[in-house]
């Protein structure tokens, strides 16, 4: 499972990163790319240093830190639509990838902080 999910957040950065290489580039998407691309490729990297953790609680923080990610590449997304609408099908099949890796980030924490309190 732990090897699928990683996988899984290597292609969604990758899958960004591909899609930003085939907008045309102008003064407005500019920034909002730039921004895409940053919080969407620190999804993995938040989750692969939260792997690495040397505590529960520090698991924890990088976790959420990954979600938080996750919910501000939804927002730039959103923008790269009302910018530039040409992906519109790549973008929302994006946009539902990393909702859902959002969820299971909320997931994770929940059985992370469950298993605690019960132990």
């Amino acid at each position: 499972m732990r090897y699928e999910l990683e996988e899984r957040i290597e292609k969604f950065g990758e899958n960004v990163i591909e899609l930003t290489k085939k907008i045309k580039i102008t003064l407005i998407n500019r920034s909002i790319i730039d921004q895409l691309i940053r919080s969407s490729t620190s999804i993995g990297a938040n989750y692969f240093e939260a792997n690495g953790s040397s505590s529960k609680k520090d698991f924890i923080n990088k976790i959420a830190i990954a979600k938080k990610e996750t919910i501000e590449t939804q927002h730039w997304f959103r923008m790269l639509l009302k910018a530039d609408g040409s992906f519109k099908d790549n973008i929302m099949n994006l946009w539902d990838e990393v909702k859902q890796l959002g969820m299971i980030f909320s997931t994770i924490i929940s059985k992370v902080r469950n298993k605690t309190i019960k132990s």
